[in-house]
């Protein structure tokens, strides 16, 4: 396997296999046991019913935070956990997790201290907003809980500048600042922790599209939800990290539930140059009247704005709703008044089902982010244990994935012989550490293949130091930039495709590429990345055009994206013509 292939495989592959462990559920959870896992040389499949991590690990807010509001219901120990976790990412993969300066705007002095108190004895209090000594407070804690590996600068709480005075609304006279983190593409670090994975085990392997449908004596059934084949492997364990689907996972395994509920968080992504500049690369993190905490920060060249917490039942059927748009459209009204915003503003939605144990909370605020592992034994009709991960929140993956991973190897009869702790993920192994080392390496990307410094230089910052042999890679294919998407090649789409184990279009358009959530999918750049794909899959002319449609349709009806519904039989151009229409490049993403 060469550098820059990934261990993807269909199901049919699989037929009559044995694996230790088989984990159901390829979102971050259940790829960071696979990682952990592969770790100890324990051979390992994970398989997933959509694409890799397309559930609710695909539309999370992006941060990887301690969880600074979680202290009010006491959870000490989580908040604990989750900025070692933070810390932790910041410097394993920091190609894609960077720090994140956070301002939290105050209007008045003693506000919250009761009600704080009152949440944290398990009471409900009457909504009102919190002040600067509950802030304070609260800020000192999150540091102190944060100071094992510090990588960021503690808190300060000062006079509102004035540059703020035009930011936020008159009522503010104080700005806490503090530090937490980010991550530009979640869905590419799933992919490389499975990259990581089958290179530590060369016997593990990834399949998407393929459902578990049974399990009886140590044998699951499988299907390809491509071409609909059933296959039979056999383990000696399975892990189920399906999230808000566990229990429904566990009742086609034989285990217990129910467990989980789910609560769904909608996001949206503006196209608000004025406000983008305003916040200065910091995020405003603040409370709406209805007390819920709400975040906005710079998203590389947009602004994303998050999220509700509604209770949902069903984790298959949901979308940002529209009164959902409205709230937090009023909710930047609120907070930044001097500025205008419309729905005309919102370039992108999307939305995903937080996963948590079961509570009867009378407020989806209240409900624990804790996460815990729970073990089925075998039974009379299954004769291997199953691992149930609980809850969890992606900042804390590595953690959830190490104590899942301990279960399961007790349960093997094997010890653990590495920690990922310190371990690099992907391309955040031998990362150039300045600015000095990073124009040294760009030197030798453009060197070693003859690519612009740009071009190298939006390499290294979507995939870290595997940029450089991709580079040689992309230069020896003729990397052409896309007419319509200038920022990608046909040659860099064509990896995409063929090695990251990409089945449908929207695969590619929104969690392979960042094009989709920045906006950027026209029609035309759609056709041209569709005629791409089917040139590197092998698509015939009704395949291609119905992968068109559909991504077409989901971007339209899930994402809100401004697209025209794809005439039937419409021409797909080839990737041929499309490089004939290409542009020069554009700057770095």
């Amino acid at each position: 396997m060469s550098a820059w292939q990934l261990p993807f495989v269909r199901p049919a592959s699989l037929e009559g296999r044995h694996f230790s462990t088989v984990i159901v559920g390829a979102g971050i959870n259940g790829v960071g046991v696979f990682r952990d896992l592969s770790l100890q040389r324990v051979d390992c499949l994970i398989v997933d019913k959509g694409d890799f991590g397309a559930g609710a690990s695909s539309a999370p807010s992006r941060m990887i935070h301690g969880g600074l509001r979680y202290l009010e219901n006491g959870s000490f120990s989580l908040v604990a956990e989750a900025t070692r976790e933070r810390n932790l990412l910041l410097r394993n993969a920091p190609h894609l997790v960077q720090p994140l300066k956070t301002v939290v705007p105050l209007s008045s002095f003693f506000g919250g201290l009761l009600s704080s108190a009152l949440k944290f004895f398990g009471r409900t209090p009457p909504q009102r907003t919190r002040g600067l000594l509950a802030v304070a407070a609260g800020l000192r804690l999150y540091d102190l809980l944060g100071r094992r590996q510090r990588v960021m600068p503690g808190h300060r709480i000062s006079r509102v500048p004035t540059n703020d005075r035009r930011l936020f609304r008159a009522a503010i006279r104080w700005t806490a600042t503090f530090f937490d983190a980010w991550i530009s593409h979640p869905e590419w670090l799933i992919l490389e922790l499975i990259g990581d994975a089958c290179r530590d085990q060369p016997r593990s392997a990834a399949a998407n599209y393929c459902r578990v449908t049974g399990c009886a004596g140590n044998i699951l059934t499988l299907r390809d939800e491509i071409t609909g084949a059933l296959v039979r492997v056999t383990a000696d364990t399975v892990v189920n990290a399906t999230g808000a689907w566990l229990d429904r996972s566990a009742a086609v395994l034989g285990g217990a539930g129910p467990r989980v509920m789910g609560t769904k968080g909608s996001h949206l992504v503006l196209d608000h140059p004025a406000l983008r500049d305003a916040l200065e690369g910091r995020m405003a993190y603040f409370e709406a009247v209805d007390g819920r905490v709400c975040i906005v920060y710079p998203f590389l060249d947009r602004v994303l704005v998050g999220s509700t917490d509604i209770p949902v039942e069903d984790p298959d059927q949901i979308v940002t709703e529209p009164a959902e748009i409205d709230y937090l459209i009023d909710v930047l009204r609120e907070v930044f008044p001097n500025m205008a915003f419309d729905r005309n503003h919102v370039i992108y939605t999307y939305v995903g089902v937080r996963p948590l144990a079961r509570s009867d909370a009378d407020k989806p605020g209240q409900i624990s982010r804790d996460h815990s592992v729970v073990v089925d034994p075998p039974s009379a009709t299954r004769d291997v244990p199953i691992v149930g991960l609980v809850g969890g929140k992606w900042t804390t993956f590595r953690a959830l994935a190490e104590e899942a991973t301990d279960h399961v190897l007790r349960h093997l009869g094997r010890s653990r012989t590495a920690s990922t702790e310190s371990l690099p993920i992907g391309g955040g192994a031998e990362l150039p550490a300045d600015a000095a080392a990073t124009e040294r390496f760009i030197d030798k990307m453009t060197a070693g293949s003859g690519l612009g410094r740009a071009r190298a230089l939006g390499l290294l910052r979507r995939y870290g130091s595997k940029a450089l042999p991709l580079a040689q890679r992309l230069a020896a294919s003729g990397d052409t930039p896309l007419r319509h998407a200038p920022e990608y090649s046909a040659a860099e789409l064509s990896y995409l495709c063929m090695e990251t184990g990409v089945v449908h279009l929207d695969d590619l358009v929104i969690r392979r590429t960042l094009l989709a959530i920045r906006g950027l999918v026209t029609d035309d750049a759609l056709a041209e990345i569709a005629g791409v794909a089917a040139e590197a899959l092998g698509w015939d002319a009704t395949r291609a055009h119905q992968e068109l449609s559909a991504c077409a349709a989901a971007l339209r009806e899930r994402h809100g994206v401004r697209l025209q519904p794809v005439a039937a039989h419409e021409p797909v151009p080839s990737a041929f013509d499309a490089s004939l229409m290409a542009s020069p490049v554009l700057g770095p993403t």
